[in-house]
């Protein structure tokens, strides 16, 4: 009897077939219920990530710049402090202080922070226009003299006639400004203080009355008050609560040219960027 060699075994093609076909479903399904959701613009994603921001001089707290008060407008009330009118027989500068108003209108800052990885301690400067104005007694205005030495001049028109001395003033600030965030980042408890230079750029006495119609009679003079004049000047505030107070560290008037009296203004912002 014949002995028959043992027979190969072959692994149909189909086979292969089946076991690939079942593989790559394993794969698929997998993929599916994958919960990774890819990034649809991958280079719009990283442009927002700045590290340098972060880690730039340890970690930053606040990513914006330090942002003082200065610009606005701001309202106050003017007086005339240590008053000495030796050599007078009246004290014919005593203002009324709630018709006597001065107008800041700051409309250039510049702030300067002083911290590297804070923005609550800064310096601010820029510049402003202020009006300041001192109602006088109604029949009373002032004259320089040949010798500048200012004296009183009292004129009678009428029953409603009102007297003032007005000055014009570029400001110039440089204030060391302190801020606490209270409650939310952006509300901040802010006080600041330091000097403010000015420059007169014009002055002027101005007496309205009425004779048949309005009249004014306005004087253009430097009437003997300094040219540049340095004041300390505080603020604090709280959003929209904002309060300053000014006071010359220089006489209105020059040495000998007039009474000695020094303004003190006082009021609040009216508006505030």
């Amino acid at each position: 009897m014949k002995h028959r060699k043992p027979m190969k075994r072959i692994v149909p093609i189909q086979l292969l077939l089946f076991l690939f076909l079942c593989f790559s479903g394993f794969e698929i399904n997998a993929q599916e219920n994958d919960t990774i959701v890819p990034v649809e613009n991958p280079q719009r994603f990283l442009r927002k990530i700045d590290l340098s921001e972060v880690t730039h001089n340890g970690l930053k707290l606040w990513q914006d710049d330090f942002s003082g008060h200065w610009v606005g407008i701001d309202f106050g009330f003017n007086m005339l402090l240590n008053e000495d009118y030796s050599g007078y027989e009246s004290e014919f500068m005593d203002n009324d202080v709630f018709r006597s108003n001065s107008v800041y209108f700051n409309f250039l800052q510049q702030s300067i922070g002083l911290q590297k990885n804070r923005n609550t301690i800064g310096l601010v400067t820029g510049l402003g226009l202020q009006l300041q104005s001192y109602r006088l007694d109604d029949n009373t205005t002032i004259v320089k003299g040949y010798d500048g030495v200012i004296s009183p001049e009292f004129l009678y028109f009428n029953d409603n006639q009102k007297s003032k001395l007005a000055v014009e003033m570029i400001t110039l600030p440089l204030l060391l400004e302190f801020q606490i965030p209270i409650n939310h980042y952006d509300n901040r408890l802010f006080f600041s203080a330091g000097v403010v230079g000015s420059l007169r750029v014009s002055s002027h006495t101005k007496i309205k009355y009425k004779e048949e119609k309005k009249q004014k009679l306005k004087v253009v003079d430097d009437f003997s008050m300094h040219r540049f004049r340095y004041s300390v000047m505080v603020r604090t505030g709280y959003r929209w609560f904002n309060v300053f107070a000014s006071y010359d560290l220089v006489p209105l008037f020059k040495t000998d040219k007039g009474p000695e009296l020094t303004p003190f203004t006082f009021g609040i912002t009216l508006f505030q960027l």
